[in-house]
């Protein structure tokens, strides 16, 4: 088998991805391997991210998910039922009950259940999960902010641009809330 090393010049730098496609246009030469550039990419950054991206996060014991449930709960600013938290963070209703279940005990979320149906609770931040949210919403965005910062800023408002459009049709075409 060929030595990957050998076939890209070395002054060229070149991601996995694109060692991924050579790979296979060398073992299937007939097949379009333009969509691996996109998805191959964007599958590879979701990763690194999610292993890289809760840092700030960690220091107060908390995930990403349950972070975004914070979040939701404090950008629209009243309380929300499970299901409306599910689909604000494009969540399945069991993670978000787990999720849940961890923000209460360590008081970071209340729940109080519905005046005409007891079985719909309905979920506020408290005090402390207030507090924590507006704490480290500052620290996680300068987090992911200096994470992208050799990009360059028309980079990545070009970026953001191209992705939501990648977004608008996989929702036209997948359905916005499948997650």
């Amino acid at each position: 088998m060929e030595d990957i090393a050998e076939e890209a010049p070395e002054s060229v730098a070149e991601d996995v991805v694109a060692q991924v496609i050579r790979q296979w246009r060398r073992v299937h030469p007939e097949l379009d391997t333009a969509p691996i550039a996109v998805m191959g990419r964007l599958t590879r950054c979701v990763l690194l991210l999610q292993q890289a991206g809760d840092a700030p996060l960690r220091e107060y014991g908390l995930t990403r998910p349950e972070f975004d449930v914070l979040a939701a709960l404090r950008r629209l600013d009243r309380e929300l039922t499970p299901g409306q938290i599910a689909r604000e963070t494009f969540a399945s209703g069991a993670a978000v009950t787990k999720r849940l279940r961890v923000l209460e005990e360590r008081g970071l979320v209340s729940r109080r259940p519905g005046e005409r149906d007891r079985r719909v609770s309905h979920l506020a931040l408290t005090d402390e999960g207030r507090a924590l949210t507006d704490l480290l919403l500052p620290r996680q965005l300068r987090y992911e902010s200096d994470l992208l910062a050799a990009m360059g800023a028309d980079r990545r408002r070009e970026l953001g641009d191209l992705l939501g459009e990648l977004l608008l049709l996989l929702e036209g075409r997948l359905g916005a809330h499948q997650l």
